[in-house]
């Protein structure tokens, strides 16, 4: 079973957007291996549509060039990045999106790829809920923790 295989058994059935990415962080990538459906619906973006590309497709006029930048970098040094940033949709329509992005060791705890949980921020830190809903859009409250390759995994 392969890294990808896996993931999609987790990730097909989640209402929470899951990406995984090879692990070459320079540009023009890193490229898109798999997409989970949640991701699809969130981005307007057919799954087919994204493998292979890198995720900065999602990236626009709007999106914050500092904060955008910081993404690789911190999963240089700290081995994960978890963030917010304005993100498009296909359709050109802007939301924020809580990223948080994670690697996927290998036997030697190298990365062997990244991968990233995404959901919409739909109100801003801090400020109260309405209807209850949260700051999310997610329909499922899902937490995923993952070591940070401190012990080798199943993955060569």
């Amino acid at each position: 079973m392969t890294l990808v295989e896996l993931v999609r058994l987790f990730a097909e059935p989640l209402d929470l957007a899951v990406l995984v990415t090879d692990c070459n962080l320079e540009r023009p990538g890193p490229t898109i291996l798999y997409a989970n459906p949640a991701f699809a619906r969130m981005s307007g973006y057919a799954v087919s549509e994204v493998l292979g590309a890198s995720p900065r497709l999602l990236q626009g006029a709007g999106t914050n060039r500092q904060a955008a930048r910081a993404v690789l970098p911190r999963v240089r040094a700290e081995g994960r990045f978890h963030g917010v940033l304005e993100n498009y949709r296909r359709a050109g329509e802007t939301y924020l999106c809580e990223i948080d992005v994670r690697p996927i060791c290998g036997a030697d705890g190298q990365p062997a790829a990244f991968i990233a949980f995404e959901r919409e921020v739909v109100r801003r830190r801090g400020r109260p809920s309405q209807d209850g809903a949260g700051r999310y859009r997610a329909i499922a409250n899902v937490a995923l923790p993952l070591p940070l390759c401190a012990e080798p995994t199943l993955f060569a």
